[in-house]
């Protein structure tokens, strides 16, 4: 499925076929990258991915890349053990000189709660540690020709959908705007 695919299909259901078009292509591919990323924010589960993450060395704070929405789950070292997820509060009460503790492999991670794409490590990670993990990564901005990876084909119709009603809703006709709401 490609953006070109949604916007035929966009086309056929607003009825804007034939020249002079009511909408560039330009136009409704804008509205599909951003009907994709109102996905993401609807569905985040849908955008996941994992992957390899590299960590900052001697460093208690950790940052996903700057493609994340928020962290998922931290499973293990790469070609090594699993880290255990623990509770931060509960860790800082029972060991609260944590963060001072000399650089490692990283046994266990701690969310952050009010950063979604920051998280913990203990021990910090020393040099060249790399992390198996999942975050929900944001779709990038694709081209009419490009193949949309961020999600499965059996989303095409909600791709239409959501791109249909973004269409009808920036129209100021009364009628439109009633069609944008079925979508």
């Amino acid at each position: 499925m490609t953006p070109q695919d949604v916007i035929t299909e966009v086309r056929r259901l607003i009825q804007d076929e034939s020249a002079p078009l009511r909408y560039s292509d330009t136009v409704l591919l804008g509205y599909v990258n951003q009907t994709l990323k109102k996905m993401t924010m609807l569905r985040p589960d849908l955008f996941s991915v994992i992957t390899d993450i590299t960590t900052v060395a001697n460093s208690v704070v950790q940052t996903l890349p700057s493609t994340s929405m928020r962290l998922v789950e931290i499973f293990q070292v790469k070609n090594g053990q699993s880290i255990q997820e623990v509770s931060r509060d509960v860790f800082d009460q029972v060991y609260p000189d944590w963060t001072n503790d000399a650089a490692g492999t990283p046994t266990k991670y701690m969310r952050h709660v009010r950063n979604p794409n920051s998280y913990f490590l203990y021990p910090r990670p020393t040099a060249g540690i790399v992390l198996v993990g999942e975050y929900v990564a944001f779709p990038p901005n694709y081209t009419l020709a490009q193949t949309i990876t961020a999600v499965s084909d059996a989303y095409f119709p909600s791709l239409v959908d959501g791109t249909v009603f973004l269409a009808e809703s920036v129209d100021n006709e009364y009628v439109n705007s009633g069609r944008a709401k079925l979508f």
